[in-house]
């Protein structure tokens, strides 16, 4: 059972039982998925770099991404229908836990200037948003073998009902938040 898991199971769900006046166990809120966005606007011109992109995300990930394509044609870009755009991965149960451990305990620290996530960043349902500007914070992936610096998005789904439930439980998992 992957650690992060166990904290939720041990600390963090007694912790809001008593925090939030839960009766039942199965009312507080859990971590239902992680989903990892990766854009990829040059794939448009060459699409060797959405392979790489999706080669990134699933050394990153530790699961195979799906491509994501084009809804619609948009002249100006030059972007025809059905053109791959980007990469996306979700996580769910053990893979979700363990990237989450990853990120806040390998990753987030090496990013520079990093003070803590926005805790403006939810979007009143519980769930949380953030973005990160390099993949190489990563130490999966091997900076001498990158061709592009890109950034991806990062979601955080929770079950909990509002903002302030969802911060208490990603808090309990060690996000630095801002304010």
């Amino acid at each position: 059972m992957a650690r992060l898991r166990l904290q939720f199971e041990e600390k963090i769900r007694p912790a809001m039982m008593e925090q939030f006046g839960y009766r039942n166990p199965m009312q507080v809120p859990r971590l239902e998925r992680i989903v990892l966005n990766m854009g990829v606007g040059e794939g448009v011109a060459d699409s060797k770099k959405v392979t790489t992109a999706a080669q990134e995300m699933a050394v990153i990930a530790g699961q195979k991404p799906i491509i994501t394509r084009a809804k619609r044609a948009i002249a100006t870009y030059k972007l025809r229908q059905g053109m791959p755009v980007g990469v996306k991965v979700t996580l769910r149960r053990e893979r979700m836990y363990e990237f989450l451990d990853r990120l806040v305990t390998i990753a987030l620290p090496r990013i520079r200037d990093f003070r803590g996530a926005s805790s403006k960043s939810f979007d009143g349902w519980g769930n949380f948003s953030m973005g990160i500007k390099e993949q190489i914070i990563f130490p999966e992936i091997e900076y001498d073998r990158i061709d592009e610096i890109r950034g991806m998005d990062i979601v955080m789904v929770t079950t909990a009902k509002t903002d302030s439930e969802a911060k208490a439980l990603l808090r309990g998992f060690d996000i630095p938040f801002v304010n």
